[in-house]
């Protein structure tokens, strides 16, 4: 039985049939850019994530350069964690400014609090803080916003990997200026393609997103600010609503799968579980585990063709391009988890006998 870590080939499988009349209906409709396809798109899902507006992007590190863009944030300093994809990163050095890291909270991966209070306090002109709500778990917001709020920063949501994700009853992206959002074809929502999203409900902020994202134009070929080329296209647009109204039964089929992991290897002492913030719903783009012997599990995992990963092997500060850079704070649970993590098979297509048959995989090593 070979099981991949994730396989969204298995998306379009499930749904062949839907999604290649639609992707038809859009190639014979002539329009590819910027249209109908794109428009109803950005209306049904700032719907869904109770916000206002939303804008479509080419990616989701594009989305966090336009949101620091339209907020005229430049040449400054923006809080976030080194443990996350390095996109987040890209779209802040994109937008003119540079990064700076806080440590995380080692149950929930997610920005620590009390250590982004630390970073403000010996650097307090910090201009906004980008919360990433890794692997399907929100960040703590309220407490994020109370430290960002302090010192006059504002807060950006990184919703990458938790497209559905409840903080407290809330939307993930709903709770910041803006949140931003990635549907590379293995999130939660993804498309089959490069596609992101900014979703926000500032008006003002809106209109100067859908400006930035083509040229900075107001008119079209009149450009009121430098911007740059950013379109979500509508073969993607189409893909994405098609597949929306689906988002919330996937994720339960996360959840369940990832509670089936959870009961099954709770016993397991070498092991520690990913953890999940009371009041919120955890939508698992990924399960990570934690392990002192992980490389050797995912060889024996490996041998038996269950497909894991390392969600992040390096952790930002630590690599090449972002070494060179300035900390104001220790990094220490940073540094630890990024030797320890592992991430099983989590796709909402997997069977719950594969499942099993991982989870028996990883017992038998223990034994």
């Amino acid at each position: 039985m070979k099981i991949l870590q994730c396989n969204p080939g298995q998306s379009y499988a499930r749904n062949k049939e839907g999604l290649n009349q639609k992707i038809q209906s859009i190639l014979e409709g002539g329009w590819y850019i910027l249209g109908q396809e794109v428009g109803n798109f950005e209306t049904a899902f700032a719907q869904y994530c109770t916000a206002g507006y939303g804008i479509g992007c080419a990616n989701g590190t594009d989305a966090i350069e336009l949101v620091l863009r339209g907020l005229g944030i430049k040449d400054s300093y923006v809080a976030t964690v080194a443990n996350t994809a390095v996109a987040t990163v890209a779209g802040i050095e994109c937008s003119g400014n540079t990064a700076c890291f806080a440590d995380i909270d080692p149950e929930t991966f997610t920005i620590s609090p009390d250590s982004l209070e630390r970073l403000f306090a010996v650097n307090p002109d910090i201009k906004a803080v980008i919360a990433v709500h890794l692997f399907g778990q929100p960040a703590d917001m309220d407490r994020i916003m109370a430290v960002a709020g302090k010192y006059g920063a504002v807060v950006i949501e990184d919703c990458a990997q938790a497209h559905g994700a409840m903080y407290k009853g809330r939307r993930c992206g709903s709770m910041g200026i803006a949140g931003c959002f990635s549907f590379y074809p293995t999130k939660n929502l993804g498309c089959y393609g490069d596609g992101g999203a900014v979703v926000t409900s500032d008006p003002e902020l809106a209109e100067r997103l859908k400006a930035l994202r083509q040229y900075g134009w107001t008119k079209r070929f009149l450009s009121e600010y430098p911007g740059i080329n950013s379109r979500l296209d509508e073969l993607q647009a189409g893909i994405l609503s098609f597949k929306l109204p689906y988002l919330d039964a996937d994720n339960q089929r996360r959840q369940q799968i990832a509670a089936r992991y959870t009961a099954s290897l709770r016993d397991i002492s070498a092991l520690k579980l990913p953890g999940a913030m009371p009041d919120c719903g955890h939508v698992y783009h990924q399960y990570v585990l934690r392990c002192s012997c992980r490389d050797e599990l995912r060889a024996f995992l490996a041998e038996k063709e269950i497909g894991t990963a390392i969600h992040y092997p390096v952790p930002i500060h630590r690599q090449e391009a972002y070494s060179a850079r300035k900390l104001w704070v220790n990094l220490p649970e940073t540094e630890k988890v990024n030797n320890e993590i592992l991430s099983l098979p989590m796709y909402p297509e997997l069977t719950d006998e594969e499942v099993d048959h991982v989870i028996s995989s990883i017992q038998e090593f223990f034994t």
